[in-house]
């Protein structure tokens, strides 16, 4: 087992103490546990980014976080933050969009889009698409999420192929199917941070009995061929959901996309919010650097 592999594994059996997980605890104990354990400890999420502005207010009726870099150029980054549609908020992905803004010279707006159970499918797709449509009516956009925001990045540039003042979708570790579950399901069912059975909690949570799970914004990996907005897909190598970001990638090559795949080796999932790390910080350059040519 490589030494960073091993890193990654130890703070994956430590994370069990401090964020337990949410098929055990429940939606209100681990939505506590995240507002308690992010947004400090530098060595793990990195010492936040000095910005020319930070201010929290709505667009599209949805509360959202607006971060200006010192020496902005125009575009904006619209975020959609990682936790299953369940958990998260504008505070629990500070610090990485922080590190995204500085390193890009770009405006980001970070999403505090609806959450599961609460508000299920499609909530947090219409709130991702109405701040979307309203920053694109000013300026040029890369859509970006982690994860379950990942999913609605993906869902949100479907919605919007057309529109030229999309300039991109930057998808980490994504969610792209609640259909079906690829092999690295399997291969990393418990172990690797993210378990395939907090999967199926989320999934539950986001699409109660009825809601047809192969509904393209379900599932885009589902979705018909259609156009195709270039993407940088990073992913993790050890994460239950390995497997369909890398089909998710070859569907939107398929499609007439120019996508570059970005799998990150001996790492799970969750690793691009920690800044702290140099894998992480790498990942993040090599992110930023894409997205300054896509807005640029």
């Amino acid at each position: 087992m490589s030494s960073l592999r091993f890193s990654f594994r130890l703070f994956t059996w430590l994370a069990r103490f401090v964020s337990p997980s949410i098929e055990v605890v429940g939606t209100a104990r681990a939505r506590a546990a995240m507002k308690k354990n992010t947004g400090g400890f530098d060595f793990l999420f990195g010492a936040p980014a000095v910005l020319a502005d930070l201010r929290d207010e709505e667009l599209g009726d949805v509360l959202v976080r607006r971060y200006t870099p010192v020496g902005a150029t125009p575009g904006t980054i619209v975020y959609f933050h990682g936790g299953g549609w369940v958990v998260g908020d504008l505070d629990s992905h500070d610090r990485p969009l922080r590190h995204l803004c500085a390193q890009t010279g770009h405006e980001v707006i970070s999403v505090d889009y609806r959450l599961a159970p609460e508000h299920p499918f499609p909530a947090a797709i219409d709130d991702a698409l109405a701040v979307t449509r309203a920053v694109a009516a000013r300026t040029r956009v890369v859509v970006a999420g982690d994860s379950a925001g990942g999913h609605l990045a993906a869902v949100v540039a479907r919605h919007l192929s057309t529109d030229p003042a999309l300039a991109g979708q930057l998808l980490v570790y994504p969610v792209t199917t609640c259909a079906t579950e690829s092999a690295s399901y399997e291969r990393f069912a418990s172990g690797y941070f993210l378990t395939r059975a907090t999967m199926r909690f989320y999934k539950d949570a986001f699409l109660p009995p009825g809601i047809d799970r192969r509904h393209p914004d379900a599932s885009p990996l589902e979705a018909p061929p259609s156009r195709a907005t270039d993407a940088y897909v990073l992913l993790a190598s050890h994460d239950v959901l390995h497997d369909e970001g890398v089909a998710y990638a070859k569907k939107l090559e398929a499609e007439g996309a120019t996508v570059t795949l970005d799998e990150v080796p001996g790492v799970t999932h969750g690793f691009f919010n920690l800044q702290g790390l140099p894998v992480s910080r790498a990942a993040m350059a090599r992110a930023a650097t894409w997205v300054k040519a896509r807005l640029g």
